[in-house]
């Protein structure tokens, strides 16, 4: 399960080496095999853990790149030594486990991995002196190997190989093992022959596999103590061998309810018979089944007292013949969950929190089909009541949407659980570190799944974090993700709108090489053809605005992602939407808010001196639009325009004198203690019109736009300018000649600010 705790120095360090192979343990030999280093030698412990944690990152790291001989490394017991391995899914082939068969295994966990073949069976055979724990859970072609039935390599081109079943494999020479898990085996397979061989089994897991005859599980009867039947249609024949195998500590012949018919009913006969036989009975799973009423005692009697899981209390009548609690009941989706004396410690139910808790962590492994239903229930807790074992239902979940990254079911349900598990109410009792692995989970959801669900449930997730700060740490991947999904062909209206509000606040408050690298991504591209599509169909909603908002963040101080925008027809666009949309004051502030960025990157201001452009600016200026917001932001381009002086005027029409005259009008008009929609980072682009007497206009904006943020925000914004050295700046302007009388009152007016804000601040403490 997803842990809460930090990291260990080992996890840390094998984490460390599987990312960095080449400069660790490993050389390169030819350019593209991997060796170990010749004076290395890795114990078990260290060995187990690089292989099973390799196996994780393949499987949940998209960042992450396999390595085609990466189980090479492990084929020399003189330099590693494996003991216990996890293997899972794609990641492995026969390839692989020929390449360790000279190991002394232990413990060999194979879970649905289904490019294994009948080649890999042979392989196990290597293992069977010193294997004690064997999986082969899922691997469904185990059992197959290829056969040409022509018999000769030219044949091959009209008799193509086939998949033929192996059916002389037994586990012969297996001595030692002792628990073995065979779930989902191919049909066609002899068990009882296969497993003849094995003299002192403990624990078999037979999980979705139809046998009519299990007689011969009696040969254990002696030996076995945990016996799963998970999805076997039973009968009456099944239940009497069952009860003879006296030694039983846990037992599981639960069903999915879901699936194919079955005949067989649950009865008090039955569950007495196990009472009775099976005294050493802990752990019993009969989830799913179709429960015959007889089983309960009368409702009266059943309400009485208070709950307890005293055997001799309990609701389900057969129970009462227990010794001692059970220490597991697996009940889910029958209705001996609902009751109120249930025998047992930890009961998988749907009745509370609690029990749907238990029932995810029970069958996450194996059973995703049960998992993805449970998720859906503790969905329905989080959304309707407050979860109240909210770190263990989040580090379930985590588990479950990583364990199953490639089941639809379990990312709907899941990413589905998170937005709920993440929101506000419950920010405080989640670590760094967890809210990490479920920003990774959802990242690999919508890596995986194009599907609208999972997509929109992923984005609504990402919305409950702090953003950019806890994005950080994912910052290119985020991006890419987020700006596939506004690039697809046909798109979900509130996915759309989710998105692009993320790629908004992820360009907002982040460093210039952030915003460079996703500018570089095709960030400005992609907003300028939502733009463009939303202008088509004559739209100006959210989509369109935050466009243009993620627009004015990216171009912040980023003269790249300026000239991108006016490569890729901004300015024209702009236009359009001015033209089209007349009234949209928000929509006016974040274009202009845009265009500031623009022009104060000096190479790029020339595009922006055309009568038009010009004509459009000087008309803003008397714009009342979001309060002073699009008047001060059309200012402030002719600001930086009019710094370049009278002979990079290259116009006719406007004229600049009348330009200056209306820029001198619009600025008088303001009012000073204005709040603002405005948010600066540096002063650098404002501060850079204050030491200069060829545009005094361009001069008193830069001075009235200081002198209204230290005045409103002083907390903010007279640090910010003491710090970037704008007093000095500001003590030059005032002796200079050119500069106009009230733009010099201006400026000693913000210097006592500053002054006074520095004096109120200072540490009178000793």
């Amino acid at each position: 399960m997803a842990s809460d705790s930090p990291e260990s120095l080992m996890t840390l360090c094998t984490d460390f080496c599987l990312r960095n192979l080449e400069g660790t343990l490993c050389y390169l030999l030819d350019n593209e095999t991997l060796r170990l280093h010749p004076d290395i030698f890795l114990p078990s412990e260290i060995c187990d853990k690089l292989v099973n944690e390799y196996v994780e990152l393949v499987k949940t790291d998209s960042i992450f790149e396999p390595h085609e001989s990466f189980f090479t490394l492990f084929s020399d017991p003189r330099s590693t030594r494996l003991a216990r391995i996890h293997l899972r899914e794609q990641i492995v082939q026969d390839q692989d486990l020929e390449a360790i068969r000279k190991q002394d295994l232990v413990e060999l966990y194979l879970t649905n991995c289904e490019k294994l073949t009948a080649k890999s069976l042979q392989t196990l055979v290597s293992f069977s002196h010193t294997l004690i724990s064997l999986s082969l859970f899922g691997c469904c072609n185990i059992f197959y190997e290829e056969e040409n039935p022509g018999g000769c390599e030219d044949d091959c081109l009209v008799n193509p190989t086939r998949q033929v079943l192996v059916k002389d494999f037994t586990f012969e020479g297996f001595s030692r093992l002792r628990f073995l898990n065979l779930g989902r085996l191919i049909e066609g397979v002899n068990v009882e022959t296969l497993l003849r061989p094995l003299t002192s089994l403990a624990a078999l897991d037979l999980s979705g596999i139809q046998l009519n005859d299990v007689g011969f599980l009696t040969q254990w009867k002696d030996s076995l103590v945990s016996l799963v039947l998970y999805n076997m249609d039973l009968s009456e024949e099944h239940i009497q061998v069952i009860a003879q195998l006296h030694k039983l500590r846990h037992l599981d012949i639960s069903r999915d309810h879901l699936s194919s018919y079955y005949k067989f009913k649950l009865t008090r006969r039955v569950l007495n018979l196990f009472v009775e036989n099976l005294v050493n009975l802990t752990s019993l799973d009969i989830s799913g089944h179709t429960m015959l009423e007889n089983c309960t005692i009368p409702n009266m009697e059943e309400k009485m007292g208070q709950t307890s899981i005293e055997p001799a209390k309990s609701s389900i009548a057969p129970f009462r013949g227990l010794k001692r609690p059970l220490q597991f009941l697996g009940l889910f989706e029958t209705s001996l969950c609902r009751l109120t004396h249930i025998p047992a410690y930890k009961v998988s139910g749907d009745k509370n929190e609690e029990q749907v808790l238990n029932a995810i962590e029970a069958y996450t492994e194996h059973r995703p089909e049960i998992t993805s239903r449970a998720i859906n229930l503790l969905f329905d807790i989080a959304r309707i009541e407050r979860c109240s074992q909210l770190l263990r239902a989040l580090q379930l979940v985590i588990t479950a949407l990583k364990c199953h990254k490639d089941d639809k079911n379990i990312q709907v349900t899941g990413s589905a659980a998170l937005f709920y598990l993440t929101n506000s109410e419950y920010r405080m009792e989640q670590s760094i570190k967890l809210r990490r692995q479920v920003i990774q989970v959802v990242l690999n959801g919508m890596e995986s799944y194009q599907e609208v669900t999972v997509q929109r449930n992923c984005c609504l997730t990402l919305c409950n974090f702090s953003i950019p700060e806890e994005l950080e740490f994912q910052y290119r991947r985020v991006n890419e993700l987020l700006l596939s999904i506004l690039n697809q062909s046909r798109q979900d209206e509130s996915i759309q709108r989710i998105a692009v509000h993320l790629c908004n606040a992820l360009v907002c408050q982040v460093d210039n090489d952030h915003k460079e690298a996703v500018g570089k991504m095709g960030f400005v591209m992609t907003m300028l053809k939502l733009i463009q599509k939303k202008l088509a169909d004559k739209t100006c909603d959210q989509v369109m605005e935050f466009s243009w908002s993620a627009l004015w963040n990216i171009t912040d101080e980023t003269p790249d992602n300026c000239e991108m925008f006016l490569n890729y027809s901004g300015m024209k666009l702009f236009l359009e939407c001015l033209k089209e949309f007349p009234e949209k004051q928000e929509l006016h502030r974040n274009m202009l808010g845009l265009l500031g960025n623009v022009a104060e990157v000096r190479e790029l201001r020339p595009q922006l001196m055309t009568s038009q452009f010009i004509s459009v600016f000087s008309n803003l200026l008397e714009s009342k639009a979001d309060g002073i917001e699009v008047s001060y932001n059309a200012c402030g381009v002719l600001s930086h325009i009019m710094f370049d002086g009278p002979e990079a005027w290259g116009i006719c029409e406007p004229h600049r004198e009348e330009v200056v005259k209306r820029m001198w009008a619009a600025i008088q008009s303001w009012d000073i203690n204005s709040r603002r929609n405005i948010n600066y980072r540096s002063f650098e682009p404002i501060l850079r019109l204050l030491p200069q007497g060829i545009s005094p206009v361009s001069q008193h904006w830069a001075t009235w736009a200081l002198y209204n943020l230290v005045s409103v925000y002083p907390d903010k914004y007279c640090p910010l300018l003491i710090k970037e050295g704008g007093i000095p700046l500001l003590k030059d302007m005032i002796k200079m000649a050119s500069a106009r009388q009230e733009t010099k009152e201006m400026a000693w007016k913000v210097i006592e600010h500053c002054s006074n804000f520095k004096e109120e601040n200072m540490d009178t403490s000793r």
